[in-house]
């Protein structure tokens, strides 16, 4: 990937086979996108419908973030429901969308160290209308974002290592930090924008 660098942590539940997590990211000549989908409850049913949505996104990566979401809402119908976060990082217009419903979080971080953590929509996904909102910005050259599901936990996004430059060094530090069985599925995503 050429202005886009991602490392990736991800950990199923204590004493479960399957995490009920599942991403996808990818960089095309215009734009990355990133998302990350966390199936209600845990192990293969939870699986199951968050990598519904994933697939859902692979193959409309051209699309935008609001129709990603109606997508994989409808595909939904019958299957457990889904929490689900969405980045978009558009070149040419140098700017940012993101959307997130439930539980999964996304927070940037400046080149100067500024923090900001977004409010995700309440709910979740599963077949029916939801309202939700988007959020566009500017992007910043050498910024970050970290995206992440429940099983991170506040206490850990207010450490220090999120500020480090280099995504692989957040992820392998998280890790390091974090070598306790979680009580829920764990994925933190660290990407960093390079421009």
């Amino acid at each position: 990937m050429e202005n886009v660098q991602v490392a990736v942590y991800q950990k199923a539940k204590k004493g479960n086979y399957h995490c009920g997590d599942s991403y996808f990211y990818s960089e095309t000549e215009n734009e990355f996108i990133c998302a990350l989908a966390d199936g209600l409850g845990s192990g293969e049913f939870a699986k199951e419908s968050s990598q519904i949505v994933v697939d859902i996104i692979k193959d409309n990566v051209n699309v935008s973030v609001e129709q990603l979401i109606k997508k994989s809402n409808e595909k939904l119908i019958g299957k457990r429901g889904v929490v689900l976060g969405i980045l978009k990082i558009n070149y040419q217009s140098n700017r940012y969308s993101f959307s997130s419903i439930g539980n999964i979080g996304v927070m940037t971080i400046t080149a100067d160290g500024n923090k900001k953590r977004n409010i995700p929509n309440v709910g979740y996904l599963a077949g029916y209308h939801r309202p939700f909102k988007i959020v566009t910005e500017k992007i910043e050259p050498n910024m970050n974002f970290i995206m992440f599901s429940d099983g991170v936990l506040d206490s850990d996004l207010s450490q220090k290592y999120f500020l480090n430059k280099e995504v692989n060094e957040i992820t392998k530090t998280f890790e390091q930090v974090n070598s306790e069985p979680r009580n829920d599925d764990t994925t933190l995503i660290a990407i960093r924008y390079v421009g």
